[in-house]
């Protein structure tokens, strides 16, 4: 089985980029249709429409026009440059702002999923890396990784390369990659704690001592402090990324509304909405609660140093959100849980086998109603 699950994973991702593509034009479609006398648009279009939405508009913005602030607005500088730069660089090739997007995340996602199975390989058999590769392919958010134009698949990519590199013992390159992952999304202190600490780890269980130099993963955070004095140099604040949250409409200033959710208990308790907007609400709090839970076994299984990097991530996300939405899809951010389920599941084949075909399903569906321009995640 040499080599076989990285194969394997890169035909399950090239069927499930082309099915999810499919299925987000096809919403798109049904949402343009939806409104008496809309033109008819060729079917290239449909595909562009089904996979820009939402926080698309905000990157869409940056890489045309820069940034701007504006204190007690929603203002672009929530989101952080280097998606964009990406974007940007594809439109001086030639292409749309759109068309550009859409090309960053489908060569950065799919890449991802596979070098995640060869960085699963390192630590765990053949078999298990397959199982973690599909695991996290077919998880219904990662969509997210297949052409939406989001910055996640490029955060991850570059994540998993490092870590991968980490596992490697090529140090440098690894840093090299977290630092740039940082200048992507605000969790900077997550991987540079699960750089620092695997690295540890890592030197320890090879019976070396620990020196200067492995603690080199602390300027990982470069790419989070380029953007934050870039900040300050533009607009006098280093920080305007986050006061920017507690905006009207985002509403998600550090504070205790913020952590205790109070939002979140409003909308399932109080508002009476429905059914769908209840469990869409409870689903990725329970994912939030996931992602926690399996930080235990993720130590046991895979080390601390990963369930360092788990528990920071998603404890940040946690924290900075008012009521769980866009957990669903920065769990995949937090790659080594796939990996820990993998080996949980590992003598369970029949509830492995079920969740990955209920995922196949869901990741289809969930990119049907982001085409439909549903609020998913």
């Amino acid at each position: 089985m040499n080599r076989s699950a990285p194969r394997v994973v890169a035909l399950v991702v090239l069927v499930a980029t082309v099915a999810c593509g499919a299925a987000a034009a096809t919403g798109a479609w049904r949402l343009h249709h939806k409104t008496p006398g809309a033109p008819a648009l060729e079917v290239g279009d449909y595909l562009s429409m089904g996979w820009v939405g939402w926080d698309s508009a905000w990157y869409k913005r940056i890489a045309e026009e820069g940034y701007s602030y504006t204190p007690g607005i929603q203002s672009s500088v929530a989101f952080f440059p280097l998606y964009p730069m990406a974007v940007r660089a594809f439109m001086n090739l030639g292409l749309s702002v759109y068309g550009g997007g859409i090309l960053v995340t489908l060569l950065c996602g799919p890449l991802a999923v596979v070098l995640f199975t060869l960085w699963a390989r390192t630590l765990t058999d053949e078999r298990t890396a397959l199982q973690a590769g599909l695991l996290i392919g077919l998880y219904p958010f990662s969509f997210y990784l297949y052409g939406v134009m989001y910055s996640d698949a490029l955060f991850i990519l570059l994540v998993v390369s490092a870590f991968l590199l980490l596992e490697k013992g090529h140090l440098v390159p690894a840093v090299l990659l977290g630092a740039i992952a940082t200048a992507a999304r605000p969790v900077a202190p997550a991987v540079v704690v699960g750089l620092v600490a695997r690295r540890l780890e890592w030197k320890r269980a090879r019976g070396e001592r620990w020196n200067v130099w492995d603690f080199l993963p602390v300027f990982s955070a470069l790419g989070f402090l380029s953007y934050v004095l870039y900040l300050r140099q533009t607009f006098g604040e280093p920080f305007a990324f986050v006061e920017t949250q507690g905006s009207p409409g985002w509403d998600q200033a550090p504070g205790w509304n913020t952590w205790l959710k109070v939002h979140w208990f409003h909308v399932v308790f109080l508002e009476g909405n429905n059914a769908e907007v209840i469990l869409r609400y409870v689903t990725h709090a329970l994912l939030t609660v996931l992602g926690l839970v399996l930080v235990k076994p993720t130590v046991r299984l895979l080390g601390w140093g990963y369930g360092l990097f788990i528990l920071a991530l998603v404890g940040l996300q946690a924290v900075g959100t008012k009521d769980f939405m866009g957990s669903g899809r920065y769990l995949i951010s937090a790659f080594p849980l796939f990996l820990t389920l993998a080996l949980l599941l590992r003598e369970r084949p029949r509830l492995r086998h079920a969740l990955i075909g209920v995922s196949a399903v869901g990741i289809v569906l969930l990119s049907w109603a982001f085409g439909r321009d549903l609020y998913v995640s």
